[in-house]
């Protein structure tokens, strides 16, 4: 009859915690944000989830008075002067009212820089109304407001009959996510991006790539878990 070994019950435990380690191992990702805007752009990505399946997202958030070509060397400050090693910096700004130039500058700049750049044309805010419709002509960013609150009463009935937009409000995300669609927002963003070609940034009204952020805090985006993986995978 074949011998059967026994294996020591501490051993045993041990190997087991450490198949679980193995099985479970989250992997930590630091992300440094800076904002043009104050408040709008802080509130929304300050609420998703921290989680995203294996992922935790350390997220550090920079806002504030910031004009488009600051927001750059702000972050070329923040991320070179930090102890912290990002594995992503990102830029957040509008067009707005700055000049041609400077807007396409600051993307540039960003780019030659290692910085990822999440603007829009004309406003943040039409990355909102893309959760409702496929906006695709041109809107002064005085147009929003209103634009947002007619989708969102449409889409929530008397529920939200009474709802103002208000830049600072902290419960857009929480709102987009109940009577909005994200999937929607990020494939008709997409579609915007790819009708352009160029560096003519302040010509493409309207268009963001807020989405390529949404993206990767979403656990979305391929090349970022990809090289995640690579450089914390095989750590304890």
């Amino acid at each position: 009859m074949a011998r059967t070994q026994k294996i020591d019950n501490a051993l045993q435990k041990r190997f087991a915690k450490q198949s679980t380690r193995s099985k479970s191992r989250e992997l930590k990702t630091y992300f440094l944000i800076v904002c043009e805007g104050e408040k709008t752009e802080p509130n929304y990505f300050k609420s998703f989830p921290k989680k995203v399946g294996k992922f935790i997202y350390d997220i550090s958030l920079e806002g504030g008075g910031i004009n488009t070509g600051g927001v750059v060397d702000k972050a070329i400050e923040l991320r070179d002067k930090s102890k912290q090693k990002y594995d992503r910096v990102w830029v957040v700004f509008d067009k707005d009212s700055f000049k041609a130039n400077a807007f396409n500058s600051a993307i540039l700049k960003a780019k030659a820089n290692n910085i990822h750049c999440a603007w829009s044309n004309e406003a943040f805010e039409l990355w909102y109304l893309l959760h409702f419709h496929n906006r695709i002509t041109a809107m002064s960013r005085d147009e929003y407001k209103e634009a947002i609150e007619k989708a969102v009463h449409g889409k929530s009935g008397k529920k939200k009959k009474t709802f103002k937009y208000q830049k600072n409000d902290t419960g857009m995300y929480s709102l987009l996510e109940q009577v909005g669609n994200q999937t929607n927002a990020i494939r008709w963003a997409k579609e915007l991006a790819n009708s352009n070609e160029g560096e003519r940034f302040a010509d493409y009204n309207p268009q963001t790539m807020v989405f390529k952020l949404v993206e990767e805090l979403n656990g979305q985006s391929q090349e970022l878990n990809d090289e995640l993986v690579r450089k914390y995978g095989d750590r304890q």
